[in-house]
């Protein structure tokens, strides 16, 4: 409700521009515009939920919307991602991929829970995310939360499907108990994510059950000021959240940490929001004014003063064509942005490919050092994150270099002024990635000691006889210390000999589970990519396309209107005149305030020392 009470001088100055293109015959910029004022008056603002397995987030989601929805369990709950919004009924909604496009399927809410990945209403295809509605007040004021799965849990690589829902976020809380510090995955990860959302939150939760917290909460502060991460961090209990919301009891409430966590809220997302939109808004109603104004001012000019319209007309005339010119040559900066996208879709697969390619290299000198059936689990641990943090470096570095191309094509719009650029968040947004469903293969277990035994006496078996044999052209019984020396020597090289080859066949395997799981992940991710950087390419080719045709039209409409005023009877002047004033003084008055708003404010001057 205070969004909209803040949006209302926004909302009242898009009305005015909007009536005064409708009049000026603008149906392009009142569309624009129009457009915008939805996105004012859009509340929802998107939470995302991350950390690491059995860090509390889906307890800490129930607690914040006060409703049991998301499954909590000590094993990996969440699998897929789950996004948690306003419905006037509950219900639950399956996104899977589809060959073409990703299809919706209705499921009862009793259908989510760990096994949702799995679930037979998605008949063998793959689960993207999953939608939740539920009927609850803090959602109905617009928040949408969104539950991802666990980082690096059961050896996958979640961090890819994290990060893919991050660029759109409007804020990112990341949840670490309080049992131990931030690991470097962890904080490998917050680097990544305050890159790509500029509201992020450390939480450390579990306060209730660590007494020790205070001191994982001043450790976990030093390892990222070393890190040189800039986030705030919140200690929580969901426990105490919940229980304080069931007994009405503020105390608990107040312990709960959670007063902090939508203080957050409303200092880092909801006001920074609303100073990015009056900025948004303040730039796109200046720009719709200027073009409005230059008709109107151009038919002005001649109709107040006949001589100088000539002279209006013949400049307005060389800008339409130096505009027509560059309308004409959309091949240039098209081509620029085509040969930009094939570039960057080169680029950034190359560069995926480069770093697992280090990974492999990496994990295979590992198992090449080690018996990787002892330490698989660690194996696990180390490529998913390895993997995680190379596909996140990769999403980065494609977002940098979008921004780069956007700036280059946009340096073909000079000769129309400065040119506004799109934002390239949304096209990021990989809205469920595959990748984060790609696993590291178990391997086969070590064989058991009657096995190892039954090897050692099956090599044992023939030296006994050779040597016995022998023993018995000596006169000797066929079994004798001979033999039986004979037996655990040769038993024990049979022993050596197996234990070596299983070595070997497990370290071929482990290569081999490495090699298939970076492979997966280079398949899904560099779709993706492809994806990614296909929807940035229409996004900048719509963007520019239209700052062309606005300018041209505008530049059109100012012509136009000139050559009419020149030709109006005398007693339609006076009228014309005040009509044309009166649009221009709205205008004038419309751009003074969008100036102000893009104007920072001063600095208050310091106090004087007493």
């Amino acid at each position: 409700m205070a969004g909209m009470v803040a949006a209302q001088p926004l909302l009242s100055m898009l009305a005015e521009t909007v009536a005064v293109a409708r009049e000026a015959e603008r149906g392009d910029l009142a569309e624009r515009l129009e457009g915008v004022a939805g996105r004012v008056r859009d509340p929802r603002r998107r939470i995302v939920v991350c950390g690491l397995g059995n860090q509390g987030k889906s307890q800490f989601v129930n607690a914040l919307v006060n409703v049991e929805i998301c499954a909590v369990g000590d094993d990996a709950t969440t699998t897929v991602t789950t996004t948690l919004a306003y419905a006037a009924e509950a219900g639950a909604v399956l996104v899977v991929a589809g060959d073409g496009e990703d299809s919706r399927v209705a499921v009862p809410l009793t259908e989510i829970g760990p096994g949702v990945a799995r679930s037979g209403y998605a008949q063998g295809r793959a689960v993207l995310r999953v939608e939740l509605g539920v009927p609850n007040q803090l959602l109905a004021d617009g928040i949408v939360i969104v539950d991802t799965p666990a980082l690096g849990a059961h050896g996958n690589s979640a961090v890819a499907g994290v990060l893919g829902v991050v660029p759109t976020a409007d804020a990112v809380l990341v949840i670490s108990d309080a049992s131990t510090e931030l690991t470097d995955p962890e904080v490998e990860f917050l680097r990544q994510v305050r890159q790509l959302c500029p509201a992020v939150a450390v939480l450390i939760g579990k306060i209730d059950l660590y007494p020790h917290w205070r001191q994982v909460f001043e450790a976990n502060a030093e390892h990222l000021r070393r890190a040189g991460i800039e986030v705030p961090m919140l200690a929580v209990s969901s426990v105490l959240r919940s229980h304080a919301l069931r007994l009405q009891d503020a105390q608990l409430g107040q312990e709960s940490g959670f007063g902090g966590v939508f203080q957050f809220l409303r200092d880092h997302v909801v006001a920074r929001d609303q100073v990015a939109v009056q900025r948004a808004v303040a730039v796109d109603i200046g720009s719709a004014a200027e073009h409005l104004a230059l008709a109107l001012g151009s038919e002005l000019v001649a109709l107040k003063d006949p001589e100088r319209a000539a002279a209006a007309v013949r400049e307005l005339q060389s800008a339409r064509t130096a505009a027509e010119q560059l309308h004409r040559r959309t091949s240039v900066w098209q081509q620029t942005l085509s040969d930009g996208i094939t570039d960057l879709v080169g680029d950034v697969d190359h560069d995926l490919r480069d770093r697992l390619r280090d990974i492999s290299r990496t994990a295979e000198e590992w198992i090449d050092e080690n018996d990787p059936g002892r330490h698989w689990e660690r194996m696990e641990e180390w490529l998913t994150g390895t993997v995680g943090t190379a596909v996140g470096d990769n999403l980065l570095w494609t977002r940098t270099r979008a921004v780069k191309l956007a700036e280059k094509v946009a340096t073909h719009f000079t000769e129309l002024g400065a040119v506004d650029l799109p934002d390239v968040r949304e096209s990021l947004d990989g809205n469920g990635s595959r990748a984060g469903s790609c696993t590291l293969s178990d391997l086969e277990p070590d064989l058991g000691l009657g096995h190892k035994l039954l090897v050692g006496v099956r090599g044992s078996y023939g030296g006994v006889i050779m040597a016995g044999m022998v023993g018995t052209l000596a006169g000797l019984s066929l079994i004798n210390p001979l033999s039986l020396g004979a037996g655990v020597l040769l038993g024990g090289k049979a022993f050596r000999d197996d234990k070596q080859a299983r070595l070997a066949k497990r370290r071929a395997d482990a290569k081999m589970a490495v090699r298939r799981y970076l492979d997966d992940i280079a398949f899904h991710t560099g779709k993706e990519t492809k994806d990614r950087l296909h929807r940035i390419h229409r996004l900048l080719r719509d963007h520019f396309t239209a700052v062309a045709e606005r300018t041209l039209r505008s530049l059109d409409e100012s012509l136009r209107a000139a050559q009419e005023a020149a030709t109006l009877e005398s007693t339609r002047r006076a009228e014309r005149t005040a009509v044309l004033e009166r649009r221009l003084h709205i205008l004038a008055d419309l751009r003074r305030r969008a100036t102000l708003i893009l104007t920072p404010a001063p600095a208050q001057p310091a106090l004087p020392a007493h």
